[in-house]
């Protein structure tokens, strides 16, 4: 069979769909990447994988930006077509983010079936565009926020997949950790960083109780333009913290941590749970429907993580939360087993499932094992109408 994936740019949609990619070419199918410029020069995913780059306009601007983000989608739209022209897949699946629109317009148009894959706990605005058409709807949560309860029958709880190596941690023992231990954490802000973090957790690192403080080892990502300063700041501190602007050896650090802290996306949340490491989240305030926030509820909720809003987040409340979590080696280690309890590492397998059962003609059930196709759907309390 022979699949397109169409994804935005940014690491919350292109690791689920290299992910994907991976495990539908293991399967021995045929795989082709829609994206935009930035999805293009992601580094390390996609290899020996054909991509193509269309236009795609951002909703937005008011009336003159609307009017060349519909001019943008059309053009996109008609060389999608073209594309599929020349290559019908049996499938087209988005991952969301607006270079995905014109791909799932074009298959729409030529009767090519789509499937749509939400990482994230609320429905993002793309997929809430394109869900009446869609023939099958994948989400990560069994909990899904502006996801209207008429798409229940054809809606999926897989997971949001992550890479194999990340996946094969949840399988090995949590580090060892007692009151002896060093304390490893990583720290990281999302694919482009985040200032908060270099600016509060030195600090907080600094106010921990002399016990943890002494045993600290940090791994941390920073902004560019920040680095040098939260390099002086831990020097000042005395406290050993390797700094990068981008963690490529993601794995390989996830597998050494303790603790993690940071942002709430839905990649993190994901290889946090599918590793079982327990978690400080600090949701991104600014982020479209707050869904970092939503993101951080099953995993908060389950005992894994805590969750810090931007607005409560200073070295102090940090400091305190380190130590609930960290002071007794029983309660961070039980922490971590309640973190990997709302992990889903076989997410590519079940995703590949569903989208395999839509490319041929067939109800997107019984996918994966003893997965169901339900999911709590609608508007959280309160909350904006579905």
């Amino acid at each position: 069979m022979n699949f397109v994936l169409a994804a935005g740019g940014t690491g919350g949609h292109m690791i689920p769909a290299h992910a994907l990619a991976v495990e539908l070419k293991s399967r021995g199918h045929g795989v082709l990447l829609i994206t935009d410029e930035r999805g293009a020069r992601f580094p390390g995913i996609f290899e020996n994988v054909p991509v193509h780059i269309l236009p795609a306009g951002r909703l937005g601007g008011g009336p003159v930006g609307w009017i060349k983000a519909l001019g943008a989608v059309a053009r996109g739209r008609a060389q999608a077509k073209r594309l599929y022209g020349e290559h019908r897949p049996d499938a087209v699946v988005g991952f969301g983010g607006y270079p995905a629109f014109p791909s799932l317009l074009a298959a729409s148009a030529l009767r090519i079936p789509t499937v749509l894959h939400e990482q994230n706990a609320v429905l993002g605005r793309v997929n809430r565009l394109l869900a009446a058409e869609a023939e099958a709807i994948g989400t990560a949560y069994d909990q899904v926020d502006r996801l209207k309860p008429k798409y229940g029958a054809k809606t999926v709880l897989v997971g949001n997949p992550v890479r194999i190596e990340i996946a094969k941690l949840g399988e090995l023992p949590f580090p060892p950790f007692d009151e002896f231990a060093p304390l490893k954490i990583l720290i990281t802000g999302g694919s482009q960083g985040a200032t908060v973090l270099g600016q509060v957790v030195p600090e907080g690192l600094g106010m921990l109780e002399a016990s943890l403080r002494r045993r600290l080892q940090v791994v941390q990502q920073c902004r560019p333009e920040d680095i040098e300063g939260v390099r002086g700041r831990y020097a000042e501190l005395g406290i050993p913290a390797e700094l990068t602007t981008y963690i490529e050896d993601m794995a390989e650090k996830l597998a050494d941590a303790h603790l993690f802290i940071g942002r709430a996306g839905a990649s993190t949340i994901a290889e946090l749970s599918a590793a079982g490491r327990p978690a400080i989240l600090i949701p991104f305030a600014a982020a479209t429907d707050d869904h970092q926030t939503a993101n951080a509820r099953e995993m908060t909720k389950a005992g894994g993580a805590r969750t810090i809003q931007q607005a409560s987040f200073t070295a102090e409340v940090l400091a305190r939360q380190i130590e609930a979590m960290a002071a007794d080696p029983i309660a961070l280690n039980n922490a971590a087993a309640r973190a990997l309890s709302v992990g889903r590492p076989h997410a590519a397998r079940d995703l590949a499932d569903l989208v395999e059962r839509i490319g041929n003609g067939l109800a997107p059930v019984e996918v994966g094992a003893g997965l169901t196709p339900r999911v709590r759907v609608g508007a959280p309390a309160g909350g904006v109408p579905a």
